[in-house]
């Protein structure tokens, strides 16, 4: 006679059960192995014997057997992992709150911010509970960011015209983001550069010469990622008004120009105004204050500080320039526009959100 085994305890769900296990069965990434034992049991209730449900999904007979009987013996509850032998923890909830609330409300005594060691001096947990402790809340003391908020009046309506521009260009137009990089300085390290090495970075004194400043006047092509440039000694309307000249021989005669500019009083004066006047194709977008973000041409004043500027090492004026001309000839030799994607609602409702916040903190 064929040996059937030991019989099996008949395992039957009500619907709430069923509902549940069909749920948790259903996860794609956490606790995966609920979701097995969940599957398990779903396959045992329909009367699937042990080795068929542990050929099905790929397990241990064993491990079916141990969870058809942990479930039949205490239900939905069984599936969870037991409590696992080892050292209770020795942390309690009051004073990992007592931590959180200190780093967020309070500041050390002479310092500026916690650090590691100070909290677990005011706290008496260990540096490492506390770095721990920081790390699940993402606080980082040690951190800050910036930011600056615009009190123009226009502040909407500037936005909206300017990332219009950006994101629907008016057609037989070309939109020039234009500013000026003023007071750019010609610096000569006390002591040549020592080149990188293998194992050993570029090196140069921290102390330097100063041999004088220039300006670097821009204005960058949002179609195509050109820019026309001009260098001047000085930073004045007068300078500005032969930049516009410039710009003015640069693009073709048939194709109207619209301008994007900060507000600073060099674009603004009387005389600016009036051969704005004799040239009706320039037209003026200024951006809010205090929201050089928004023009793109800081964007490409940001590369030639990275790429040239700020490493560079010029015994004179003449030399920067130079430079910065030959700097900026390479980049029209292959131009790279920037992809302006966001709309002026979005930012606007970023914008708005910071103002929550930060209105919540100062209550």
């Amino acid at each position: 006679m064929a040996r059937t085994g030991r019989p099996k305890t008949v395992l039957t769900l009500t619907e709430q059960e069923r509902e549940q296990l069909a749920g948790w069965s259903r996860r794609a990434k956490s606790s995966q192995a609920l979701a097995l034992r969940s599957k398990i049991v779903l396959a045992c209730a329909k009367g699937t014997d042990n080795k068929a449900v542990a050929s099905q999904l790929n397990c241990a007979v064993a491990t079916v057997g141990k969870w058809r009987s942990r479930f039949v013996a205490e239900r939905l509850d069984g599936l969870m992992d037991e409590p696992r032998p080892g050292r209770p923890a020795t942390i309690s909830v009051d004073q990992v709150e007592a931590v959180v609330v200190a780093t967020l409300e309070e500041t050390p005594r002479n310092a500026t911010h916690w650090s590691r060691a100070s909290m677990a001096k005011r706290s008496g947990l260990s540096k490492t509970t506390i770095g721990r402790i920081w790390k699940a809340f993402e606080l980082k003391p040690h951190r800050v960011d910036s930011f600056k908020l615009s009190h123009d009046p226009l502040f909407v309506e500037k936005v909206y015209d300017v990332v219009g521009l950006y994101l629907d260009p008016p057609e037989s137009a070309v939109v020039l983001c234009v500013d000026e990089k003023s007071q750019v300085q010609a610096l000569a390290r006390t002591s040549p550069v020592l080149p990188m090495m293998p194992g050993m970075p570029e090196r140069r004194t921290h102390d330097y010469v100063r041999h004088g400043v220039t300006n670097l006047f821009a204005a960058f092509n949002i179609a195509d990622g050109t820019v026309i440039s001009s260098i001047h000694r000085r930073h004045r309307a007068v300078e500005f008004k032969k930049f516009l000249a410039k710009i003015d021989a640069e693009v073709p005669d048939d194709v109207d120009v619209h301008l994007v500019c900060d507000n600073y009083g060099t674009h603004k004066t009387p005389a600016i105004n009036a051969w704005l006047a004799k040239h009706p194709r320039f037209h003026m977008h200024f951006t809010p204050t205090s929201s050089s973000w928004i023009n793109q041409v800081e964007r490409w004043f940001g590369f030639i500080t990275d790429e040239l500027i700020r490493r560079g090492s010029h015994t004179s004026v003449q030399a920067l320039e130079a430079d910065i001309r030959a700097w900026a000839e390479g980049w029209n030799e292959d131009p790279k526009p920037f992809i302006w994607t966001k709309p002026a609602e979005q930012i606007l409702e970023s914008i708005g959100r910071l103002l929550t916040r930060i209105s919540g903190a100062a209550h």
